[in-house]
């Protein structure tokens, strides 16, 4: 490492030389010497800049041969004023002297070799003061820290608010850059391209984003570049940073910075996932993949799309749904689909304990309801107060009919599955009277609250068939046709027949209908009515209520955990196929609850245990989903 020294001369306030010396190399006469032969001493050098302000031009004309013969020495000359009064620019360097640099503290050693003792204390002070506080106070150094003891009329003289200002300046002008960068990356064709390229028939997650990512060297090359240039703008900013808490150490008030936070490859992957599943109703929210969810900006509305199902090994779905991608369409082997997801085990048939199926397609069930064949008719018992069969009534107030089959007490090991009905309605001539039908079911028994109301000609649901019978009176056979699409459980039909009058609209051009006690003056009859026949069409399945008991028993009493897994897994096959054949609404009715109650007598305190039972098991599966039914049996 070299070793310098400084011999410095100054006329205060105007300039000053200043001349670095190698003392290693200064005693070699054949690298150091003049032109004329004389070595190059310390005392020769002390002479030379002795005469600087006696003779300026020839003492830099010696010392520039001198430094450039040799490379012992290296001269400085500094000054206050104008520069451009030495001929000799091509010395090292011509600086200010008010310039702060660490020369400065190359210069006041210098001086402290050169000056008088009695002088180098207070003349270092002032120099100090006069180059580190600018005069605006007092050059003070304590425990390893300098600072300026500012005068009365320069309070903030450790405070250089422009410098400062300029920094914060610069600092925005980089968090703008930073964002414009970013920007440009996610705007870029290559990003663009690659977000649609990805699959959407399925989940994907950030391994399989980086996977695609690896395959596509155009977003790759395009993200190298973003990176390259962020950490260049994230390192100038830290620089200017460091530079701006150091020089506003001792101010009044610190300054406030918003850091720039590095963005990592992790975050382009989420906020690909982001696009993807959470940037509905123009706001994109974040992705959660722990949740499949997503967290977005504003409550309402949702920013949440689609999530398709996850397409994996085990329990994942094999295939998502075309129809809901959200939902499984096929599992991997050894899973079952249930309710849009795939469950562990798949469970013993549940044949032997409640049938089901029927082998009639619609096609077939269509025509045996046309022709009315006994191998699809199911005998009722046809009760009512208000009318008799074959007989003709007056249809002005409501008549209520039912046709029941009485299971529990004739046919226990029985359930009945309902596919149509037909009834045989005759008016008299010339009337104006128009029938109404409204059709309630009870699916197992019980009381007439626990049925519900056949959604006829509503939500794709059927309607009636009106055909008229070639006979002297006016009859139609009136034929209600569910088929296998809508058929259901039933064990008692309630008909509640009403009477419509049509009359001319009070235009002319149209239909009105009145309620026959509006319309109806005293002592006027307008036609009678008769139900010739009342006819359900169904068929009867298998049901052994004391095979379900011993399953339920084994909820308690299990045989081993495995059995009771099992007996859970049948039951919630069977609670799923029973409730599966509700009528249209937005959420199934509770079929099974009323088959527990009323087929097997259990009381509704057992019924709402086992329900908890089955809602526990199900909650354990992976991929659960929330099971929620309308009540209909208390």
């Amino acid at each position: 490492m070299l070793i310098y020294v400084c011999v410095l001369l100054v006329f205060i306030g105007e300039e000053s030389l200043m001349i670095f010396v190698d003392k290693r190399k200064l005693s070699r006469t054949t690298e150091g010497s003049e032109s004329n032969g004389t070595a190059v001493t310390l005392e020769a050098l002390h002479q030379l800049a002795a005469s600087y302000f006696i003779d300026r031009e020839s003492t830099l004309h010696k010392l520039h041969h001198i430094q450039i013969a040799s490379t012992a020495i290296k001269v400085t000359e500094t000054r206050t004023g104008p520069l451009g009064c030495s001929n000799y620019d091509n010395l090292d360097s011509v600086s200010s002297v008010l310039v702060q640099s660490p020369e400065n503290k190359i210069h006041l050693q210098g001086l402290q070799a050169v000056l008088p003792e009695y002088l180098r204390a207070r003349f270092v002070q002032a120099a100090l003061s006069y180059i580190g506080c600018n005069e605006e106070g007092q050059f003070v150094c304590r425990d390893n820290d300098c600072w300026c003891q500012c005068a009365v009329d320069y309070p903030q003289c450790n405070c250089p608010e422009v410098n400062l200002r300029a920094m914060e300046t610069s600092l925005l002008q980089i968090r703008d850059s930073w964002n414009l960068a970013n920007q440009d990356f996610e705007e870029s064709d290559e990003f663009q391209s690659f977000v649609r390229k990805l699959p959407t028939f399925y989940a994907l997650n950030t391994s399989a984003i980086q996977y695609f990512w690896t395959t596509e060297p155009g977003v790759h090359q395009r993200y190298k570049q973003l990176e390259l240039n962020t950490q260049q703008l994230l390192s100038k900013a830290r620089r200017i940073i460091n530079k701006l808490f150091t020089l506003s150490k001792r101010c009044r008030t610190q300054p406030k910075i918003i850091m720039l936070r590095e963005r990592p490859f992790s975050y382009w992957l989420n906020y690909i996932l982001s696009i993807m599943y959470c940037s509905e109703n123009n706001q994109i929210g974040s992705y959660l993949e722990e949740t499949r969810s997503c967290s977005c900006p504003y409550e309402h509305p949702p920013c949440q799309g689609v999530i398709p199902c996850s397409v994996g090994e085990g329990t994942s779905c094999a295939s998502c749904s075309y129809e809901n991608r959200s939902r499984c369409a096929t599992c991997n082997q050894g899973y079952m689909l249930s309710q849009g997801a795939c469950r562990n085990e798949v469970p013993d048939s549940t044949d032997h304990y409640i049938g089901f199926e029927t082998d009639l397609q619609d096609l077939e069930l269509r025509y045996l309801l046309q022709k009315r064949d006994n191998r699809i008719s199911i005998h009722g018992i046809f009760v009512s107060n208000d009318v008799r069969l074959n007989n003709w009534f007056d249809p002005s107030w409501r008549k209520r009919m039912l046709l029941t089959l009485k299971s529990n007490k004739y046919k226990s090991n029985h359930v009945h599955m309902l596919l149509g009905m037909s009834l045989q309605i005759c008016l008299t001539k010339n009337t104006t009277l128009d029938p109404m039908l409204s059709v309630y079911i009870n699916p197992f028994g019980g009381s007439h609250s626990e049925s519900w109301i056949m959604p006829i000609d509503q939500n794709n649901y059927p309607d009636w068939e009106r055909t008229k019978l070639d006979i002297p009176y006016d009859c139609y056979n009136w034929t209600l046709t569910l088929g296998n699409k809508w058929k259901t459980f039933f064990e008692t039909v309630h008909f509640y027949l009403r009477s419509r009058i049509k009359g001319p609209s009070t235009t002319g051009n149209g239909t009105v209908y009145y309620e026959p006690l509006e319309y109806l003056e005293p002592g006027r009859n307008l036609g009678y009515m008769k139900i010739n026949s009342i006819q359900v069409y169904g068929y009867s399945m298998h049901f052994d209520p004391d095979a379900i008991q011993d399953l339920i028993l084994q909820l308690d009493y299990p045989y081993t955990q495995g059995s009771q897994d099992s007996a859970l897994l049948q039951l919630l096959e069977i609670r799923d196929r029973v409730n599966r054949l509700s009528p249209p609404g937005a959420q199934p009715l509770d079929l099974f609850s009323c088959l527990l109650r009323h087929r097997l007598k259990l009381s509704t305190t057992d019924v709402a245990r086992i329900q908890a039972a089955l809602q526990t098991f199900t909650a354990k599966q992976p991929n659960s989903m929330e099971y929620e039914t309308t009540k209909l049996c208390s």
